[in-house]
C-alpha cells in the first residue's frame, strides 16, 4: 500500500520527476472491464472489450479486379492473336457457370470468377465482334483476379482488443458481416472547481471575480476522450462542501478531477480534503507549469486534483490525466508518438524543472517544419493552448537555441 504523504510536512516534500510521477500515476489506473454491446453505428470512438476474428474470408470467392473478360490461360496462342467465344455474362452479385474450352465470360468488378477461369483480361485490351472477342496481349495466370481471403482470412484478429474504433474499423467489421461490436463502457468522471472568485460565463463580472473557464475546457478534454461527465459545479471554499463534493462524487464514478485548492494556500481544502477522506499518493511535481498535482483515493475511487492556473490545468491533464483515462479504458495505447522536430526559437532560462512549452509547428522560408512557440508562456495565459498545436518538452537545466533537435507532442495525439 502506498503510504499516505502528511500534510505537515507536505512542503518540505521533494518535487516528483515527470516520468516518475506518470509511472507511479499509472501503476494505481486499472481497467474498467464493464462492457456493453452496441450496433456498429453507435460504436465510433469507442473501445474494443474483446477481439474480433472474423467469421469468413474477405472476399469470400475469387473475383474480378476489373471490368474484363474471364479466360482460361491454357487457350492463349502464344505470340499469335487468340479468339474465344463469349458464352456467359456475369454482374457483381451473381454466379457463372464454369468456363468450357475456348470459351470466355463478359466479367464485371466484384463478380466472382467462374470455376476453370484462372485470368482476367482488361475489356480495352480486346477487339469484339459479335459474340466473339481477339487478343495478343499476353496474359499471365491469375492476372486481375482477387483472390479468396486475399483481405481478411478466415479465423484471423482484425480488430483488437483495445483499439479505439475509427471510421476504418467500422467497416472492417461491416465487411465481415458483424451487425454489433461488445466495447468497454464509457469511464465516469465526476468533476467539480473550487473558488469564490469564480463564476459562471453569461453573468456580470463582478469586482474580484474571474469566469470559470477550467470548467469548459476540462468538459471538452473529457469528451474528446469519450468520457461520462458528472459536473459538480462550482464548490465554496471551506473544507466541509470540499469534503461533502468528493464524498457525492466518488458515489457515482471511475475517477474524480478537480481544479484549484491543491497547491498550500489557507484556502486550499482540496488536498487536506483528500488526506482526510482518503490517501495521497502523490502531490507536488517536477514540472513547470503544473507543480500542484493531487492524486489519491477516496472511497476505492481515483483522485485527480489539478491546479487552478488555467494553462497548468490543461497541461497536467494532458501530462497525467490523459493516459491515466486510456489505461482505465483498457486502450492499447496510452502515449502519444513523440516527434524531433527543429527549433525555431530561443530558449535562454534553463529551469530545474522539465518543462512543457506550448508550441506550434509552421513551414520556414525553405519549407521546412521548424517548432515556434508563443511569445508568453505564463500559466494563466489560455491564449498559448489555443494558439499551439502541440507542447515542446525541455528537459531539466536545458536551453535551446533555433536550430536546435527538440521533442515535440501534438495535441491531437494526446487527446486522441
Amino acid at each position: 500500500m502506498t503510504t499516505p504523504i502528511n500534510s505537515c510536512d507536505s512542503p518540505k516534500i521533494a518535487l516528483v520527476p515527470y516520468r516518475e510521477a506518470l509511472e507511479k500515476l499509472l501503476s494505481h489506473a486499472h481497467p474498467v472491464n464493464e462492457s456493453q454491446i452496441l450496433p456498429l453505428n453507435l460504436c465510433l470512438n469507442r473501445i474494443m472489450a474483446e477481439d474480433l476474428i472474423s467469421n469468413i474470408d474477405v472476399p469470400p470467392a475469387d473475383n474480378s479486379a476489373m471490368d474484363g473478360y474471364a479466360i482460361m490461360t491454357s487457350d492463349i496462342n502464344s505470340g499469335s492473336m487468340t479468339t474465344l467465344n463469349v458464352t456467359q455474362r456475369i454482374s457483381a452479385g451473381s454466379c457463372g457457370e464454369a468456363l468450357e474450352k475456348e470459351c470466355a465470360a463478359r466479367i464485371f468488378t466484384g463478380a466472382p470468377v467462374p470455376v476453370n477461369a484462372d485470368a482476367i483480361i482488361m475489356q480495352e485490351q480486346v477487339d469484339t465482334n459479335g459474340g466473339r472477342i481477339s487478343f495478343s496481349t499476353p496474359v499471365i495466370k491469375g492476372q486481375n483476379i482477387r483472390q479468396a481471403g486475399e483481405d481478411i482470412k478466415q479465423g484471423e484478429v482484425i480488430i483488437k482488443k483495445g483499439t479505439q474504433l475509427r471510421a476504418q474499423e467500422l467497416g472492417l467489421a461491416a465487411s465481415v458481416g458483424e451487425p454489433d461490436l461488445t466495447i468497454r463502457r464509457p469511464i465516469r468522471v465526476g468533476i467539480f472547481f473550487t473558488g469564490d472568485e469564480l463564476i459562471e460565463p453569461g453573468q456580470p463580472l463582478a469586482p474580484g471575480k474571474i469566469y470559470d473557464s477550467n470548467r469548459y475546457t476540462l468538459n471538452g478534454l473529457l469528451l474528446s476522450l469519450g468520457c461520462e461527465i458528472v459536473d459538480l459545479g462550482i464548490v465554496g471554499d471551506t473544507l466541509e462542501k470540499t469534503i461533502q463534493a468528493i464524498e457525492n462524487a466518488t458515489q457515482k464514478t471511475d475517477l474524480v478531477i478537480t481544479s484549484g485548492g491543491v497547491s498550500v494556500g489557507e484556502e486550499d481544502h482540496v488536498r487536506i480534503a483528500l488526506e482526510k477522506m482518503g490517501e495521497l499518493h502523490m502531490w507536488r511535481l517536477k514540472i513547470k507549469p503544473g507543480k500542484p498535482l493531487a492524486f489519491g483515493h477516496v472511497n476505492n475511487t481515483a483522485f485527480i486534483g489539478l491546479p487552478g492556473n488555467p494553462v497548468s490545468a490543461f497541461a497536467t491533464f494532458c501530462l497525467f490525466v490523459s493516459p491515466f483515462i486510456k489505461k482505465l479504458q483498457g486502450r492499447s495505447k496510452l502515449m502519444p508518438e513523440s516527434m524531433i522536430v527543429t527549433a525555431g526559437f530561443t530558449w535562454p532560462k534553463p529551469d530545474t524543472r522539465r518543462e512543457f512549452i506550448r508550441a506550434r509547428l509552421e513551414k520556414d522560408e525553405n519549407n521546412q517544419s521548424r517548432a515556434n512557440i508563443y511569445h508568453h508562456q505564463g500559466s494563466g495565459v489560455l491564449m498559448s493552448t489555443s494558439w499551439a498545436d502541440g507542447f515542446i518538452e525541455v528537459p531539466e537545466s536545458t536551453t535551446i537555441q533555433p536550430g536546435d533537435p527538440v521533442t515535440y507532442f501534438s495535441f491531437s495525439e494526446i487527446l486522441n
